[in-house]
């Protein structure tokens, strides 16, 4: 009998669960650790964050889809890895913390024959004073939670400019290393839809404030589209969408820090400024989880098994090296650690091994450029990539992972919402090939043309809507969910 221990239970990690339960056979087990009773679509909490769904409609519990599907289940934290045993045993554990009510604060250590860490970020608000919904003064849709919470807020506005008040609302990230552009420009334009569909955005001034050196990089380098016989750039695409509603953009920027009603930030130009706001919905960078590494002997070896910033290392090239040597095989492909090849990383837990946009810097030595984006359709490939080899390994007897899944060979589709309604929604649809450019493959762009595409219109609005009732029901393991691509 073997056992595979999956921490995180979000896109990555459960997709991953998922299928080794489907994978392999009964005598094994499959027990996944997250410190959340509940399951979230994140992608649709940009929709709770207009007031346009509720928390309800993005999550649902795990624990009845895991009896059902007999994955045992422990709602704890993980704190600890024991990759060569501890103590006595010389089986390879993690050590947990309970979150669960009636238990919460207990500690187990639980050993395992693999082990997937699919935690997820931490999200750093602590990065930039004065950021965040917990004690600070700014909002965020990164939880189903958070985006409730900014709903309301957001409702309050509504209510002021009803009233005859003008409002100001930054919308944006709030660090220069921050991800995820893609879910600021989602909300950014929702915010933006819902004040136009409600008569109120002549009162309204939105500003869109990013790390990126120009509108269209998303963290991804940019993209150049094909279109009509026509080759043109997402910087341009994007910006196109910024005219019309008249969204304001603040590009190349690190936020200092965020006081009341007030964001402080410098440019790669190395001006200073101040955006005053009545509403400030800022994402905060990511960090990897708190999670240590011990010995047998008990002697800390986190090194060994994670960076500086706290995801786990794996197969990919570490080599500190100049910009113009990067290359799309520096990136993992099988995500195992190379020092404990039973433990796994996937999702955003996983270290990459540098930027995909061009690093920058301020005149000072502020670094304002996008962290990799790991989410979404690459994080459920992972997963279920990892989970096949993981199911080869114990079942055929595998040496070595025998399924890849490299963000250097793999496409990506993204549906960004802007504006959500049947007949008045929007969304800008684009696809990538591959997510990290390949310059020695396609010299010209990085990217085949045939296959990186971008289009705005009702239709992928539709699009994204569907897709937020597939995914959740392929995420509750309904019949034939298997058969939904990640």
């Amino acid at each position: 009998m073997a056992r595979v221990v999956v921490l995180g239970a979000g896109i990555s990690g459960h997709t991953a669960a998922l299928h080794l339960r489907r994978k392999l056979g009964k005598e094994h087990e499959v027990v996944v650790v997250s410190p959340n009773a509940d399951y979230n679509w994140i992608p649709s909490n940009i929709w709770v964050g207009v007031g346009r769904m509720t928390t309800k409609q993005v999550t649902f519990p795990l624990a009845p889809v895991y009896r059902r599907k007999k994955i045992d289940f422990r709602q704890a934290k993980a704190v600890a890895i024991w990759p060569e045993g501890s103590g006595d045993s010389d089986r390879p554990a993690v050590e947990v913390e309970y979150t669960l009510a009636g238990r919460a604060g207990e500690t187990e250590k639980i050993d395992y024959d693999f082990l997937i860490n699919a935690t997820g970020p931490k999200l750093n608000f602590a990065a930039t004073p004065g950021l965040g919904p917990d004690g600070g003064h700014s909002l965020s849709v990164c939880t189903a939670d958070h985006a409730r919470e900014t709903a309301a807020r957001f409702a309050e506005v509504i209510a002021k400019l009803e009233a005859g008040q003008r409002q100001r609302l930054v919308i944006g990230v709030g660090h220069g290393m921050c991800t995820c552009e893609g879910a600021a420009f989602e909300y950014a334009f929702n915010v933006e839809h819902e004040l136009r569909t409600r008569g109120l955005r002549d009162r309204a001034e939105v500003v869109y404030l990013t790390n990126e050196h120009e509108l269209g990089d998303f963290g991804v380098g940019g993209m150049t589209f094909e279109q009509s016989g026509f080759v043109t750039s997402s910087q341009l695409w994007t910006e196109s969408l910024f005219r019309e509603p008249q969204v304001k953009a603040v590009v190349g920027a690190h936020v200092q820090r965020v006081e009341e009603g007030k964001v402080f930030y410098e440019t790669l130009q190395g001006e200073e400024g101040v955006l005053e706001f009545d509403f400030a919905m800022l994402l905060p960078p990511f960090k990897g989880q708190d999670l240590r590494a011990f010995d047998r002997a008990g002697q800390d070896i986190s090194d060994a098994l994670f960076a500086p910033n706290g995801f786990l290392k794996v197969d990919a090239d570490y080599t500190p090296k100049p910009y113009e040597e990067w290359k799309a095989a520096d990136w993992p492909s099988t995500y195992a650690n190379p020092s404990y090849p039973n433990v796994f990383g996937v999702g955003i837990a996983f270290a990459p091994p540098h930027q995909i946009s061009k690093p920058r810097k301020a005149a000072n030595g502020t670094v304002i450029t996008p962290a990799p984006p790991r989410t979404g359709m690459p994080s459920g490939l992972m997963g279920r990539q990892v989970a096949f080899s993981i199911a080869d390994m114990i079942q055929k007897g595998a040496a070595a992972p025998t399924h890849t899944a490299s963000m250097s060979s793999m496409g990506a589709a993204c549906v960004a919402s802007a504006g959500a309604g049947v007949f008045k929604g929007t969304a800008a649809s684009m696809t990538m090939f591959p997510v990290v450019p390949d310059n020695e493959a396609y010299p010209e762009h990085g990217r085949s043309l045939k296959d990186t595409t971008g289009e705005i219109g009702l239709a992928g609005h539709w699009v994204k809507h569907f897709l937020h009732y597939m995914f959740i029901y392929k995420a509750k393991a309904r019949p034939g969910w298997s058969l939904i691509p990640e």
